[in-house]
């Protein structure tokens, strides 16, 4: 949302787009703070809970690919770019 921007000065037109972007950042906080204001506190918990078991979750996935030792991590690169070369 940006109110007056291009008018008058520049100063002003600046001062206008600094005024926009905090009313509208006011507007946000206060929708999501009500937003979750209104979540039962059992559910946001449940929520809360899946988010961190999927977040673990992912943790573990990236760890088991990426957990390399030297020599795959050469053979990795090496087929990467035999790949790239016969493109």
């Amino acid at each position: 949302m940006v109110i007056g921007f291009g008018f008058g000065s520049p100063l002003q037109s600046l001062l206008m787009l600094l005024l926009t972007s905090l009313l509208s950042y006011v507007i946000f906080k206060n929708l999501r703070r009500r937003r979750r204001e209104n979540l039962d506190p059992d559910e946001e918990r449940e929520r809360r809970r899946q988010y961190y078991y999927e977040q673990r979750q992912r943790a573990r996935d990236y760890a088991r690919e990426f957990d390399l030792s030297d020599e795959e991590i050469e053979r990795r690169l090496d087929e990467e770019l035999d790949e790239y070369r016969h493109q």
